[in-house]
């Protein structure tokens, strides 16, 4: 089966828009308690969903940093773990009820969940990088890529964003290894931004001078 398919056996009670890329809503009376448990949780996916080897995974830190490394999952896992409960909601929520109506998944009111998410501050993986004073931007981008003639999935965000306290590489959601929808083995979580900040899959983050102008900055997700 693939992920897909067998993300969709674990989340039936869901609205699919989407079975492959796959994008599911949680039906608003399913949204009941403070925590969402994951197999209520929304899915939003642009491509495929990637297959990952927790052990064959890395995570490439480049750009304008004095060390640039690849980390691996088991070295993420030994530095110091601090939990947070965030809110995550898609751009597009909400979509469906738009005038003039806009181009994307017609989401209702279901694309948004809350969870525990467990990891890494992501300013201590940038520590041991050491950003460089004219990094401004950091670009990540997941392993999922871009089919037919579709850009890979890249997003920027500032390094104030990054640095906060609250910024994290997530390894568990709700109390388990993240599940492969939702971004095995680690996503980027950005509290209080928008979902598609929040990169599935990661695979790469790169420091910058500027805010890197691709399709899911400059188009995607303006209007």
């Amino acid at each position: 089966a693939t992920p897909e398919e067998t993300a969709l056996k674990a989340k039936d009670k869901l609205i699919v828009h989407s079975p492959r890329p796959l994008d599911l809503e949680t039906p608003p009376k399913l949204l009941d308690g403070w925590i969402t448990p994951t197999a209520r949780f929304f899915v939003r996916s642009h491509f495929y969903i990637p297959q990952s080897e927790a052990g064959r995974w890395r995570l490439v830190i480049e750009g304008l940093v004095e060390k640039p490394y690849q980390l691996t999952l088991a070295e993420l896992e030994r530095m110091p773990q601090v939990e947070r409960v965030v809110t995550m909601e898609c751009a597009g929520n909400g979509r469906s009820y738009f005038t003039p109506r806009m181009a994307g998944i017609q989401w209702r009111k279901g694309a948004v969940g809350t969870a525990r998410w467990r990891g890494v501050r992501l300013r201590d993986v940038l520590a041991r990088a050491g950003l460089k004073a004219d990094a401004r931007h950091i670009a990540f981008a997941g392993a999922d890529t871009g089919t037919a003639t579709a850009p890979d999935f890249v997003r920027s965000v500032p390094v104030e964003k990054c640095l906060h306290p609250e910024t994290l590489l997530a390894t568990r959601m709700n109390g388990v290894p993240l599940p492969l929808v939702h971004g095995f083995p680690v996503r980027l979580i950005t509290p209080g931004w928008e979902g598609a900040a929040s990169v599935k899959w990661l695979a790469k983050q790169t420091a910058n001078p500027e805010e890197v102008d691709g399709f899911f900055k400059k188009t995607a997700y303006r209007y």
